[in-house]
């Protein structure tokens, strides 16, 4: 395949995932006593959080690179008109969604990891939460219906279907475990979008299998 400059930006999304997968393991080492099967990720990144410096060196490229990846993504399938508009509706709620996080959570960041929600800046940040998380369920939705209709890419579907059973795992399991075990299930739902995220880069590094024949082909096709 003959790749464009917007298809190897597709590479962002990997690289937006493993960003993430290290802030989120490594920063606690500079948060004493933070528990990570009991805490959110978001309070790695409070204001007052110890860590937020070395969660903003480790995540620095997760922001960014998530918006580019979403971004080029949302570009390419509408310009080349791949698969069905509900497809593409889907791409773009989700490239949405990426920008009110990316934005979102900068402006209105956690003031105290671990503090109950009070103040502005915190009822604020958890007003974007909300708008993520719906953004993400009828992104997903889209992507799950158009994937599997005649002419859809049913390998995206099924990805998304994953992540979208990933957030509903989290959000159903943060009121159903103990409060102790809080932090487990909050991580099925952070990492359903980024790792979907990742998905659709690598969908677009390669062209989004747009020969004839390949557009419900795997993520990783056999070589013949």
């Amino acid at each position: 395949m003959n790749r464009k400059l917007i298809n190897w930006l597709g590479l962002t999304g990997i690289a937006a995932f493993l960003s993430y997968t290290l802030a989120v393991v490594i920063s606690p080492s500079a948060f004493p006593g933070y528990k990570w099967m009991e805490q959110a990720v978001s309070d790695l990144s409070a204001e007052s959080a110890p860590s937020r410096v070395l969660w903003n060196q480790i995540a620095a490229l997760y922001g960014v690179c998530s918006v580019v990846c979403a971004t080029c993504v949302s570009i390419y399938v509408s310009e080349n008109k791949v698969s069905s508009r509900l497809f593409r509706i889907g791409m773009h709620l989700f490239t949405v969604m990426n920008w009110i996080s990316n934005v979102g959570y900068a402006m209105f960041p956690l003031s105290d990891s671990g503090k109950e929600i009070a103040s502005f800046q915190e009822i604020m940040h958890m007003a974007v939460t909300a708008a993520v998380v719906l953004l993400s369920i009828v992104s997903l939705v889209c992507l799950i219906v158009a994937g599997f209709k005649k002419d859809g890419i049913r390998g995206i579907g099924v990805w998304a279907a994953a992540a979208l059973l990933m957030m509903m795992i989290g959000a159903i399991g943060q009121g159903a475990v103990p409060p102790q075990y809080f932090g487990i299930v909050e991580r099925f739902s952070v990492f359903a979008a980024v790792g979907f995220n990742a998905v659709n880069g690598i969908y677009l590094f390669r062209g989004f299998a747009r020969k004839a024949g390949s557009i419900n082909g795997n993520l990783f096709p056999q070589r013949s």
